[in-house]
C-alpha cells in the first residue's frame, strides 16, 4: 500500500504573520520576522524599505551564469587566505536595505574587512564585491539596488545582464561608481582584490576553462602575492 504524504501544517508563527509579498513596505525587523515565518519563500529582499520576492529562476538566464561566477570567485577565494565567499546571503546594509545578492566576496573582519558576521549569522556591512545575475530582476539590479550598494560603500559591483548577455563591472571612487573596462586583451582586473582577473568574453560565452586560465595568471602575479602577504600580516 502506498502511503500518501500529509500536508505540512503551518506553524503558529506562520498563522499569525501576514504573508510576505512583493511591494510590501516594511521595517527591516518586520521584514525579517515575516521572512522567517515564510519558509516556502527561497529569496526575498528589502530594498529602500520595499519587499521584492524573487521569481522562479531559469537555468539559462540565471542558474548557469550563477554557477560560472561562483566557480570563478570560488577559485580566487580558495587561493586568497583572509577572503571569504558567500552564495545568496542575507546582507544587512542599513535599516531600509537587506538584499540577498547572488554572490558576495569579502575581506574577513579579522584582517580589516568592511563586514562582520552578526551573532545570528548574517553579514552586516558592505561586502567589498557583489555580483548580481540580472534577468527578471534587471530593473532593480541596475537601478535602485545599484544606488543602495553605492551609498553603502560596496566597493565593486558586477552585473551580468542575462538577456542582453553583457557584463558591467563598477568600481566605487569618490563616492560614485565608475565603469571598469576590459584592457586590450579583454581582461578586467579588480581594483579591490589584486589578482582577480576576468576574461569577460570567455565568461559570457561560458568558456570557463579559459576564465580559470586567465584567473590563474592573476593568482600568480606579484600583486596577488603582495595582497596575500598583507592580509597575512594582519592575522592575530
Amino acid at each position: 500500500m502506498v502511503r500518501g504524504f500529509l500536508p505540512q501544517m503551518p506553524s503558529k508563527q506562520e498563522q499569525n504573520s501576514p504573508p510576505l509579498q512583493s511591494g510590501d513596505r516594511l521595517t527591516r525587523s518586520e521584514f525579517e520576522r515575516r521572512y522567517a515565518a515564510s519558509p516556502h519563500i527561497k529569496k526575498a529582499e528589502l530594498i529602500e524599505g520595499i519587499v521584492y520576492v524573487a521569481s522562479p529562476l531559469r537555468h539559462e538566464q540565471h542558474g548557469r551564469p550563477h554557477s560560472r561566477v561562483t566557480t570563478w570567485l570560488g577559485v580566487y577565494q580558495a587561493m586568497t587566505p583572509g577572503v571569504d565567499l558567500s552564495i545568496e546571503p542575507t546582507v544587512r546594509l542599513d535599516l531600509d536595505n537587506e538584499p540577498q545578492p547572488d554572490v558576495v566576496l569579502f575581506i574577513e573582519a579579522s584582517v580589516g574587512g568592511q563586514t562582520r558576521i552578526s551573532p545570528d549569522g548574517y553579514i552586516e556591512g558592505a561586502p567589498e564585491l557583489i555580483v548580481e545575475i540580472a534577468a527578471s530582476s534587471a530593473a532593480i539590479d541596475t537601478g535602485s539596488k545599484k544606488q543602495v550598494y553605492c551609498r553603502n560603500g560596496v566597493l565593486e559591483y558586477v552585473i551580468w545582464q542575462a538577456y542582453e548577455n553583457q557584463l558591467e563591472w563598477f568600481w566605487l571612487t569618490d563616492g560614485e561608481y565608475q565603469l571598469l573596462l576590459p584592457d586590450a586583451d579583454g581582461i578586467i582586473r579588480s581594483r579591490v582584490f589584486p589578482g582577480l582577473w576576468l576574461a569577460v568574453e570567455a565568461l559570457l560565452s561560458h568558456q570557463i576553462a579559459q576564465v580559470l586560465e586567465v584567473l590563474q595568471e592573476g593568482l600568480q602575479s606579484s600583486e596577488h602575492r603582495a595582497f596575500v602577504e598583507r592580509l597575512g600580516s594582519k592575522l592575530v
